[in-house]
């Protein structure tokens, strides 16, 4: 069997609402922030923005995996097939010189079957979390720029946050490749290939707005997707990760295991698609 795993990417998507921008937005809607208590005060007080102060502003990068994988098996298999006879009166049957006996109304024959199977799996994973999230491919509709291997400490601007994935890339892969690779019952295999076609890491921009409310003393976030706009209340903040390197052995871990706990000898394949951007590291360095 043939496995394969494509270079892994890193990717920036650009931001289309600035930080100035989201924070006008954010603004507007704080008291939403603060769910339905300010809903209800509202009704007392129209204007209340003497009531709340901004306490805490971040822009950060938050992190999702898009993962693809394909499947292709190419078989010969031997089958038997029942065919009818043209009546009960029959006893046999001459196919191009080979007779078969007849069993009722109905001879068997062994035929060779030429057979295709392909799979296709997409998936988009929280960074965060873990869990699969389909909308997340609403976002690659916005352009993106490839991150070098050698900037992923430093492609992020002053100031900005980029959160770390907890989910790792080679749990991501090796989860789809065990529902991809299967044993093929087969008399001749023409071919048996699978190929990880993507592992990319996007980062997105998200901007965020801790408000503080001084006559009750409590505090809510407002979130903005710096791409599409939509503002959030919720969520949280990550100033712990200010100023934080990224590790990129640890982002990048689709290694010789991933493979090798499924199907023994497939490093290979890995090595080779590692090598892009090890090569990359490594000219990091020198330079």
């Amino acid at each position: 069997m043939q496995i394969t795993v494509a270079d892994e990417r890193a990717l920036l998507l650009e931001e289309q609402i600035s930080m100035e921008q989201a924070e006008g937005r954010a603004w507007s809607k704080k008291g939403d922030a603060f769910g339905t208590i300010t809903k209800m005060t509202r009704l007392l007080k129209q204007s209340m923005d003497d009531e709340f102060e901004l306490a805490y502003k971040e822009q950060r990068y938050q992190p999702f995996w898009h993962v693809v994988c394909t499947a292709h098996y190419i078989y010969d298999r031997t089958s038997p097939y029942s065919v009818a006879t043209s009546g009960p009166e029959v006893e046999s049957v001459t196919i191009e010189g080979t007779e078969y006996t007849a069993d009722g109304r109905s001879i068997t024959i062994t035929g060779l079957d030429h057979c295709v199977e392909e799979e296709h799996q997409e998936r988009f994973v929280e960074g965060m979390t873990g869990d699969t999230a389909p909308a997340l491919a609403d976002y690659l509709k916005f352009p993106a720029t490839t991150i070098a291997g050698e900037a992923l400490d430093s492609f992020a601007r002053e100031g900005t946050i980029v959160v770390p994935p907890q989910a790792r890339a080679s749990a991501i892969v090796r989860e789809m490749l065990a529902g991809m690779i299967k044993s093929v019952q087969a008399d001749r295999i023409v071919e048996e290939k699978v190929e990880v076609e993507r592992v990319d890491l996007y980062y997105r921009p998200v901007h965020a707005f801790q408000y503080r409310w001084l006559s009750k003393e409590k505090e809510a976030i407002m979130e903005c997707d710096a791409l599409t706009g939509e503002l959030r209340p919720g969520g949280k903040t990550f100033q712990q990760y200010l100023g934080k390197v990224l590790d990129a052995e640890f982002l990048f871990d689709v290694g010789v295991d991933a493979v090798d706990l499924l199907v023994p000898g497939g490093g290979i394949a890995i090595k080779v698609a590692r090598k892009g951007l090890d090569v990359a590291r490594s000219r990091g360095k020198k330079d």
